[in-house]
């Protein structure tokens, strides 16, 4: 069972969700305990990072934020992808794909099975978090200049 397959098992629990639905405008919605994902993503990966985003609305947003002129609905809208990155990746996630053998972006996306769009999101909002690095365990994780992880001896 793939990353996707898992995640739409588990929203399956919480909402509904329509694969296939047509947007136009967003790759995914989430309204009332429901969620859309546009008829447009092609690949499981695509379908996995949008439906770990929705679900992150389901479970940080409240109300009707699709106007992001407002403060509010664009911290809701960073929350939510704050919740599918710490879900989806995570600093544990890229700790594990180090210790797998990933060396670059692509790898480490293929391993985690999310986009490389959607890892490159992830590292630009754990920058803003953490600064330059931070530290896990036994590793340490440095966001500037690029992303490097290594066991701290």
């Amino acid at each position: 069972m793939n990353k996707y397959e898992k995640l739409l098992e588990a929203a399956s629990h919480e909402c509904e969700v329509d694969e296939n639905f047509p947007l136009k405008h967003h790759d995914g919605l989430y309204f009332n305990d429901s969620i859309a994902l546009s008829n447009r993503l092609k690949t499981y990966k695509e379908k996995t990072c949008v439906l770990a985003e929705e679900l992150g609305h389901h479970y940080t947003t409240v109300g009707n934020i699709l106007d992001m002129k407002h403060a509010h609905n664009r911290k809701q809208e960073r929350q939510a992808r704050l919740w599918a990155y710490n879900e989806q990746i995570g600093l544990r996630g890229l700790i594990e794909a180090y210790k797998y053998g990933c060396r670059n972006r692509y790898e480490i996306a293929e391993y985690l099975e999310v986009t490389e769009e959607f890892l490159q999101d992830c590292i630009d909002c754990y920058r803003d978090k953490y600064g330059i690095c931070t530290t896990v365990d036994s590793f340490y994780i440095m966001f500037i200049p690029s992303l490097m992880i290594g066991k701290i001896i």
